[in-house]
Order: C-alpha cells, then sequence, then structure tokens
C-alpha cells in the first residue's frame, strides 16, 4: 500500500509508556517473536484480546438490555465503526492498523447502560472529581487491564493512546483520570491528535449515526415519516424508490441508511483529501492547530441536523427516559452498596481498594464502569434481593 508522506509510521511512533526487560540469557516471546506485526497491529491485537473489549457484547450502545438479538451493542458498533475506519484509512492512504485500534477501543470506558450509567456514575463521583467515560477508556488501557506480569496495562503506543485521549480535539483542561495519565506518560493534550485519530472520531459519528436510525425504525421508534422531516433524507428516500419501485419498504430503508453512510464516506474522503494536500508529515497534521479529517460544511450541517432529530426522536423519547432513570438507579444503588460494605465486591477488587477517598470511591467507580449490562442488573439484584424492572424497552 502506498503510504501518505502525513500518514503514522508504525516504526516511528512515540514509543511505549513500559520498555520490556531483557533478561541475559532468555530468549524474549514478547516482542518480535509473536508473529510478524507492526506495533500497530500489535496495539489493535492487544484491544481485541482484552476482558475489557469482550465485555462490550453486554454494554448498551442505544437500547437497554434489549431482548432482541438484532440491536446494537457497543461491541457491534465498535466494529462497524471499524469497518468504516478502515475504508476511510485506506482511500487516505494512512494506517489502517492504527485507525482499526482507535476504533475499535474508542468505547472500552462506557459504564454499563450507556450515557445513563455515565450520568449516574459521573453523579456518584461528583465529589471525588466526577466521572468521564473517555478518561476511562484510557484508565482502562493503560491501567485496569492488566495481563502482563511486568507492567500495569495493555502498554500500547503513545499514537493510540494520544489519539483516544484527543480524537475529538485538545482536551484543554483534562479531569482528574486524563490528567493522572497524562503526568505519567505525556501525551501532549493540548494539540490536535494524528489524521488516523480524527478519522476515528468521524467514523464514529458516521456509524451511530445511521446505525441508530437502524435500530430505532426496528424498534418502532422511528418511521419513515419521521425522517421525511429531513430534506436531505427525504431526497435519498425519493432516489432509493427510484430505483428499486418494487422492493418491500423494510429493505429500502435498509438501503437509505447504506446510502447515507456511503455519502458520507465519500463527503469525508473528498473533504479531508482536500485539507490535507501539500502536507508532508504526521507532525504537520498535528500542527496544524484544527480539524484536517472530517466532514465538508455542508455535510457537517446535514449530520448536525441529524444529531438534533435523534435526539427529539429516539434519544429522548418517553420510553427510552424512562429506562435511564432505572438505569440511573441500578448504578447509584451499587455505588451506594459497596462504599458502605467494600466485602460485597470480589476479593481481587477488594484487595486493591485504597482506605480513603477520593482513591477508593475512584476504584469502586472502575469496577462498576467495567461491569456489563447483564452483570449490573444481577449484582443489583444479589444485593437487594430483588431483580430490577422495567429496563428493557424492546
Amino acid at each position: 500500500m502506498n503510504r501518505a508522506p502525513y500518514a503514522s509510521d508504525p516504526a516511528n511512533h512515540g514509543g511505549r509508556e513500559f520498555q520490556p526487560q531483557a533478561r541475559a540469557g532468555e530468549v524474549s516471546l514478547g516482542g518480535e517473536m509473536r508473529g510478524p506485526r507492526s506495533d500497530f497491529q500489535r496495539d489493535r491485537d492487544r484491544i481485541i484480546h482484552s476482558m475489557s473489549f469482550r465485555r462490550l457484547k453486554s454494554k448498551t450502545q442505544v437500547f437497554i438490555a434489549p431482548d432482541g438479538d438484532h440491536y446494537r451493542t457497543r461491541l457491534t458498533h465498535s466494529l462497524e465503526v471499524a469497518q468504516i475506519g478502515r475504508v476511510l484509512a485506506r482511500a487516505l492512504a494512512i494506517d489502517e492498523d492504527l485507525t482499526e485500534a482507535l476504533c475499535l477501543a474508542h468505547d472500552m470506558g462506557h459504564p454499563p447502560f450507556g450515557h445513563a450509567g455515565e450520568a449516574a456514575l459521573s453523579d456518584a463521583m461528583q465529589r471525588h472529581g466526577g466521572f468521564d467515560h473517555n478518561a476511562q477508556t484510557l484508565r482502562t488501557v493503560m491501567r485496569i487491564e492488566n495481563p502482563y506480569p511486568e507492567n500495569d496495562g495493555l502498554n500500547l503506543t503513545w499514537d493510540l493512546l494520544e489519539g483516544l485521549a484527543k480524537h475529538n480535539g485538545p482536551v484543554i483542561a483534562p479531569n482528574w483520570a486524563l490528567a493522572e495519565l497524562d503526568r505519567a506518560f505525556p501525551l501532549d493534550l493540548g494539540s490536535y491528535a494524528s489524521l488516523e485519530a480524527q478519522i476515528a472520531a468521524v467514523s464514529d459519528d458516521i456509524a451511530y449515526d445511521n446505525h441508530d436510525i437502524d435500530d430505532g425504525l426496528r424498534a418502532g421508534f422511528l418511521d419513515l415519516d419521521d425522517l421525511m422531516e429531513l430534506p436531505f433524507l427525504a431526497e435519498q428516500w425519493r432516489s432509493v424508490e427510484k430505483r428499486f419501485p418494487r422492493a418491500p419498504r423494510d429493505r429500502l430503508l435498509r438501503e437509505l441508511v447504506r446510502d447515507q453512510i456511503g455519502l458520507m464516506v465519500n463527503d469525508v474522503i473528498q473533504h479531508t483529501s482536500a485539507q490535507v494536500k501539500g502536507m508532508n508529515s504526521a507532525a504537520e497534521i498535528r500542527a496544524a492547530h484544527r480539524q484536517l479529517g472530517g466532514f465538508s460544511p455542508e455535510m457537517a450541517g446535514h449530520e448536525r441536523t441529524l444529531k438534533s432529530f435523534m435526539y427529539k426522536k429516539l434519544y429522548y423519547h418517553p420510553e427510552q427516559i424512562s429506562a435511564a432513570e432505572r438505569a440511573r438507579d441500578v448504578i447509584a444503588r451499587l455505588f451506594a452498596a459497596y462504599s458502605q460494605d467494600a466485602r460485597l465486591m470480589p476479593e481481587d477488587w477488594q484487595a486493591r481498594l485504597p482506605e480513603n477517598d477520593p482513591q477508593r470511591a475512584r476504584v469502586i467507580a472502575d469496577f462498576i464502569a467495567g461491569m456489563s449490562d447483564r452483570f449490573a442488573i444481577q449484582a443489583c439484584a444479589k444485593i437487594y434481593g430483588e431483580a430490577p424492572q422495567g429496563l428493557s424497552n424492546v
């Protein structure tokens, strides 16, 4: 593959926080002996093999604890983001493996029940520095996942960690978690990240903007008349009907979603290619002091309109709000129970609990944030003697 001059280079990355210790007389199996992979490929593989990544299969994307098998979870969403990210990375001739790794890891810090769970943890942690899922993603891959004998975390490359921290742009006022990690392994939080990170961020937008429509239609929270309120979607619908005049409506709706993804992907390729023209290094991308990878101004306007529509019609739907309130109660009750009696936590988590706050509360939040929806429900039922009701609305 031809690599653009502004692509991140796996052979010239920013290093890892912990360097493997070589021992005299031993053959190392911790580095290049484990297969012919670049460092960014190793990052991706460490993410895929982690327990936190596996638990995404049972964490809320839009619908809490859905009964149906066809609704997206954080895991399937992350895979879809990675697919879009690889397409964009290949078209832009940037590093596909770094882009894919960023896409796969971007939601690993999400607690159970999605944004409802995050809001509950943020409330519980208000006196202890708060909670933010993006900073928790960094905390997860740098401190909580511990598969290696010699160091904490997955020991990912600086480029991957920087991208996770700043994929939405510079972080001017990091919260305690991100600030703590930045002190240990500086991530240059005040600048823009690599083009790979910027493309991972827009891939996330493309995936959830369109796939949430698909899930909303399946659940009956959205219908065609709702979508026709948006002129750019109405125009695409007319085009789909014209191309497939005899096809069933459910297939046409799925074709509409695919068309929208295609339009957004092509727009990002064209706009980003123009923005990076003349750039000769990844350092120049970071020094540009603006977002280079993303939508054109026209498509960005459409995307903002679509987001507003989705909040109004889907995310703030009365049934969604009701389920979210019950989910927040589950997280609040779990935090209160573990704070009052740490013996309710597994022994390995008890052993790592600091004596005093805020550190103690932060470890309790780590434990809860790592739970799947199912485990949180089971844990609450075990502690309080009855299973929480009304969490699933589909």
